[in-house]
C-alpha cells in the first residue's frame, strides 16, 4: 500500500446533493476497501448490516485509528454511491449492492 500524506483528503458527498465533508485519504481508502469486500461477499446488504460487516473487515489497527468507524464507513458509503461504485437496490429498507 502506498503511503499518503496526512494532509491528503478525499471529499465525500451525499447522493442527495447535501453537504460535503473531507476525510483523510487513508481513512477513505481503508473504509472503501472494507465496504467493497463486504459487498463482494454478499449479493445485497441492508445499509446497517453493511456497516457492521465492513467494520469487522477493517484491520484492527485501522479500526482503532479511525476513531469513529461507523461515521467514516457511512460517509465513505455515501461517496461510493455518488461515484456509482455501489448502488441502492429498490425497496425498503435501504439495501446496497455492487453495480
Amino acid at each position: 500500500m502506498a503511503v499518503v500524506s496526512v494532509a491528503e483528503k478525499v471529499t465525500c458527498r451525499t447522493p442527495n446533493g447535501g453537504a460535503a465533508t473531507n476525510i483523510p485519504a487513508w481513512k477513505f481508502d481503508a473504509c472503501r476497501a472494507a465496504l467493497l469486500a463486504e459487498l463482494a461477499a454478499n449479493e445485497a446488504v441492508r445499509a446497517a448490516d453493511l456497516i457492521t460487516g465492513a467494520t469487522a473487515r477493517l484491520a484492527a489497527r485501522d479500526r482503532d485509528r479511525l476513531g469513529s468507524p461507523g461515521w467514516h464507513l457511512t460517509t465513505t458509503r455515501l461517496e461510493l454511491e455518488v461515484r456509482g461504485e455501489i448502488r441502492r437496490v429498490p425497496g425498503a429498507p435501504v439495501r446496497l449492492a455492487l453495480p
